[in-house]
Order: structure tokens, then C-alpha cells, then sequence
């Protein structure tokens, strides 16, 4: 009786702290952004105590948060305005300030420590505050700009491709426009040179790969005041026009046994709770807003709407749910992160395709492992090197098919893969539980 009474007390308990997390998250006024791409070993210190952790895909960030990419590792971060950072290898940074001002207004501070880093800020917003701070400079944002900063012991650069910065510092404020470079002397109280020009860095094609993407993928599919993880639907999935619910996404590659929370994991966030994150490469606005639903001949499916953004202890609405279907719930003790199905996504670089190799999908995958993307470098024709058009029909229960066009089919990775197997005009065939590459 004394031990029922005691574990009774410890989930009421626990109950309680959730309570107060959810409460914390409500009255303060933070904001996350997310972790939208990462490639090789990337590491996180959210603050818990435990120092640097391994990183994961669509993981939020919060205030406070340092990022560490380690050799030959890469990552994006994703701001609600769609503005993007990407960190090449060796770079440690963090995030000083993510709040919100009274009047609805983001304010967000970057330290960069070491490395560097390329900025695409959208400036979408004008009442938004977006500062850069590294060694004793510092940048603030107010208009659409996109330019590099690097960082070592003895210097400091300031590259701008598009638009133009002004940055404070102990040597005053100098202004650089488009195509000019800024060197600091960091030995010397600051004091910089200015560059008619940029000289190239390695990642430079990276950067712009990445930025493209964002771009060609970006269109507007509905009315939402954040932009984050829109590129992410338009790319892996597509919007149907559903009798009776209205206009739905779904992503590619979904079978009838699959479902939103298969792969994914709950991470607990000191003062905050849990909160769900997806393995899918595409796994942040439809966990975060609207709702999902089932749809019989169709499987599930997401439908956008809504004004409620949903960040911890809980996940969308889940709607028409298949009958003994049990409902994703957080876990009640927190203990750290819980981890289902498959798991958070490590990493997005795996072994395996090479030219004319047999590629085989499960039908469970919903985008993870399987993507196509055009490569800078790539040894084969220009017109061949380009991202496909993928287009999912559903003329059977069981069967989705796929066109892929001049492309280069990509295997491995979830979200920026580096296999690649060359196709000129290949039709994927999904049938009942696999998709074979003829």
C-alpha cells in the first residue's frame, strides 16, 4: 500500500513539474529555431549541465544554446522568417539571445566564437532585431543581406555577396556593401581594411546550394506567420484537395502502416518539457502547427491551419485516428530523451549507391534515406545535373509511382545526401511494401 501510495506521489509529482514547465515556457517570452540540417559530427550544450551532447535533426534551439561542428561536419539552422545560418567545420557558436519583445518583435543575438559561418537574413520583418556579435564587433541586421563572417585567433572577416552591413567595433563603424570584404585586426584594437572584392572559400558553393534550395522551394502554400520548414514540404511531399477536409500535404513514400510519431524521439528541455522531435527531413511544421488526420484511401495527412504554434509537451490535434490507434503522448517522468521507431536522425551521409546500383525503398520511408539533389562538382553534363521533379500518384491502394527526369537520384542521407546514382529518364514504382529501381 505504502509503495502504490509513493509511486502515485512521484507521477503527481512529475505531473506538477510538467505543469510548471508548459507554465515557464507561457509567461517567458522565448522563442526556438531549428536545427534544420546536419551533416557529420555535430554537437549541441542546451544548457542542461551536460556539456556538449550529439546533435539531431530538427532539434529546437533555444537561448543559450551553443553549437559545435566538428571535422568535415555541417549544419543549417532555420529562422520562423526563413532567414537560414549554415556552419561549415570547426565552428562553435551561440545563441545569446532568442526572445520576444511586448510589441511581437524577434530579437536574436549569434556569438560566433571560432570558425565560420554564412548569414541569409530575409529581413522580412522590419520591428525584428538580428545582431551578429564576434570578437569585440558587432553587426545589426534591419535589411535583406546575405554575407560571410570567419573568424581565428588573430582575425576576423566580413564578406558580402548581396545587400550591405555596417560593423561597430573599437575602431568605429565601417560600412561594407556588396562584393567588398572587411578584414579586422584583432591584435590591434580592431582595426580593419576594406576590399574591393571576396576571395572564394571553399564552402562558398555550399552555402549557395543550400541557399538555392531554400529559394526554388519556398513558394507560399498557406497563410502562416512563420516560415521555417515550408521549403521542406514543397520539396518531399505534396498538397491534395481532399473532399470533406479540405486542402492536405502528405509526404512521399507513405504506406497505410505508416504514421507521423513512428521515427522521431522526445527530448527533455530543462524549464521547458518535452518535446517531440521527428527523424523526417521534413519533420517541423507539421509537428509544431495544424493537425493531422486520417484519411481513408489516403492514409495520414497533415492539414495546415491555426494559429496555436505547439513547442512543448504536446503535438497537434490528431484527427479520425485508425480504430485502437494510441495517440503520441510525452512521457510522464522526465529522464531525458526517449527515443521511438528509428530514432532522431544522426547524420545524413551513409554508405551505399554507386552508378547503376538497384535502389530499393521501403514504402514506410517518408522521405528518410531517399532524395535527389544536384550536386555542385558533379562529373556529368549540365543539363543532366539537376534536381528532378517528383511527382507521387496514387491510382491503386498500394501503388505510387514516381518520374525521375534527367536527374541525378540520390541515395543515403535524409536531407543532403552525398550518394548519388547518375539516371537519364527512370520510373520508381511503389508496390505494396517495396519500390524497385528497374
Amino acid at each position: 500500500m505504502n509503495r502504490r501510495l509513493g509511486i502515485t506521489l512521484l507521477v503527481l509529482a512529475a505531473l506538477f513539474c510538467c505543469l510548471l514547465a508548459v507554465s515557464a515556457w507561457a509567461d517567458s517570452q522565448a522563442r526556438i529555431v531549428r536545427l534544420s540540417d546536419v551533416e557529420g559530427n555535430l554537437q549541441i550544450d542546451r544548457a542542461t549541465g551536460d556539456g556538449y551532447e550529439k546533435a539531431f535533426l530538427n532539434m529546437p534551439i533555444t537561448e543559450g544554446v551553443r553549437l559545435r561542428t566538428r571535422q568535415g561536419a555541417r549544419a543549417e539552422v532555420e529562422f520562423e522568417d526563413g532567414s537560414t545560418m549554415h556552419l561549415v567545420p570547426n565552428t562553435i557558436l551561440q545563441f545569446t539571445t532568442l526572445s520576444l519583445r511586448d510589441s511581437g518583435a524577434r530579437v536574436s543575438t549569434i556569438d560566433l566564437q571560432q570558425g565560420q559561418v554564412y548569414f541569409n537574413f530575409t529581413g522580412k520583418h522590419e520591428d525584428d532585431e538580428f545582431k551578429v556579435t564576434f570578437a569585440h564587433q558587432e553587426l545589426t541586421l534591419t535589411r535583406a543581406v546575405h554575407f560571410r563572417v570567419g573568424l581565428d585567433n588573430d582575425s576576423a572577416t566580413v564578406a558580402v555577396f548581396k545587400g550591405n552591413v555596417q560593423v561597430e567595433g573599437p575602431a568605429g563603424a565601417v560600412e561594407i556593401s556588396s562584393k567588398h570584404t572587411a578584414t579586422f585586426d584583432l591584435g590591434n584594437t580592431g582595426q580593419f581594411e576594406l576590399a574591393k572584392n571576396i576571395a572564394q572559400s571553399p564552402f562558398d558553393s555550399w552555402d549557395k546550394q543550400q541557399t538555392d534550395y531554400h529559394l526554388r522551394y519556398a513558394a507560399k502554400s498557406y497563410d502562416t506567420p512563420y516560415s521555417y520548414g515550408i521549403t521542406d514540404l514543397n520539396y518531399y511531399g505534396s498538397y491534395y484537395d481532399v473532399p470533406g477536409y479540405g486542402m492536405c500535404w502528405q509526404p512521399y513514400f507513405t504506406g497505410f502502416g505508416w504514421d507521423p510519431f513512428m521515427d522521431g524521439a522526445w527530448m527533455w528541455y530543462p524549464g521547458f518539457g518535452y518535446t517531440w522531435v521527428s527523424a523526417y527531413p521534413w519533420g517541423w511544421t507539421p509537428y509544431h502547427s495544424g493537425s493531422w488526420l486520417f484519411v481513408p484511401g489516403y492514409g495520414w495527412m497533415w492539414r495546415p491551419g491555426g494559429s496555436t504554434w505547439v513547442v512543448w509537451n504536446r503535438v497537434p490535434a490528431m484527427l479520425n485516428p485508425p480504430r485502437a490507434y494510441v495517440p503520441p503522448r510525452p512521457p510522464v517522468i522526465p529522464h531525458g530523451t526517449v527515443v521511438i521507431g528509428r530514432g532522431p536522425t544522426q547524420s545524413l551521409v551513409s554508405p551505399g549507391g554507386a552508378p547503376g546500383t538497384r535502389l530499393v525503398i521501403k514504402e514506410d520511408r517518408a522521405g528518410l534515406g531517399v532524395q535527389s539533389l544536384d550536386e555542385v562538382g558533379w562529373p556529368l553534363p549540365e543539363t543532366h545535373a539537376q534536381r528532378p521533379r517528383l511527382s507521387c500518384r496514387r491510382p491503386q491502394r498500394h501503388e505510387c509511382r514516381v518520374r525521375v527526369r534527367k536527374a541525378v537520384l540520390v541515395v543515403g542521407g535524409p536531407v543532403r545526401p552525398r550518394i548519388r546514382v547518375p539516371v537519364r529518364r527512370t520510373r520508381v514504382r511503389l508496390i505494396d511494401k517495396e519500390t524497385k529501381q528497374n
